[in-house]
């Protein structure tokens, strides 16, 4: 009997992004091949400005490559129109930068419960699922707080919970704690990783940190604008 054939949740197929800067031309990435299955944690590395966050971009359809595909559920996007994008986005991603971009008029609870109202969850049900996740990540006692009166690491965590808030397939993450002092930025990274194994969650993080790049299921080194595999 023959092995069903395994559907990747992200894959780059020969993806290339330029940028002009006068008349030169600024060659970010070349030719990026990535295939990333549902349940596998793969850390992206490299040194800054070598298309880290560009790479991350495509794959999350914020940004158009130059050359190539983005496949998702292996479904091309780069025919999509915009509605279709902000769909995918909203339905299929979710996104963790270094800095949390919490809205500050709003108490923990409402930053996550908000983008699951957004795509259609009534404001009942989008609190409870906010509620739970703030508490899976410790965050119980904070649900009323508003940003500024959260710590740092308490901060990422709101951010975290909302990148998740609508059951992603795919999260991709950029720098997810490079903000944070190191003892919380471990304690945090953990949590993350924790959370995105148990929920099933193709992710791909971006970090500086090698020693967590290690803890992933692979790494990936982008430099130069070439992607390759280490280890």
């Amino acid at each position: 009997m023959n092995e069903p054939q395994m559907t990747s949740a992200l894959e780059l197929r020969d993806v290339s992004k330029r940028f002009r800067q006068g008349a030169a031309e600024l060659r970010v990435l070349e030719a990026v091949n990535m295939t990333v299955q549902k349940g596998e944690v793969v850390a992206l590395v490299g040194p800054s400005g070598s298309g880290k966050s560009t790479l991350l971009h495509i794959a999350g359809l914020l940004e158009k490559p130059t050359g190539g595909e983005v496949l998702i559920h292996s479904k091309p996007c780069g025919k999509l129109g915009d509605a279709a994008r902000t769909e995918l986005r909203r339905d299929t991603l979710g996104f963790v930068y270094q800095f949390h971009h919490l809205l500050p008029e709003f108490s923990a609870l409402e930053n996550v419960a908000m983008p699951q109202m957004i795509g259609g969850t009534s404001r009942k049900a989008a609190e409870l699922r906010a509620s739970s996740l703030l508490e899976k990540f410790g965050l119980a006692d904070r649900l009323d707080h508003r940003p500024a009166q959260l710590s740092g690491g308490e901060q990422q965590r709101v951010a975290i919970a909302r990148a998740v808030a609508n059951e992603p397939a795919v999260l991709l993450a950029d720098e997810p704690t490079g903000n944070l002092d190191p003892k919380t930025a471990q304690q945090v990274y953990g949590e993350l990783l924790s959370f995105v194994r148990e929920d099933g969650l193709a992710a791909i993080i971006a970090t500086h940190n090698l020693s967590l790049a290690d803890d992933m299921d692979r790494t990936l080194s982008l430099e130069n604008g070439v992607l390759k595999e280490i280890g």
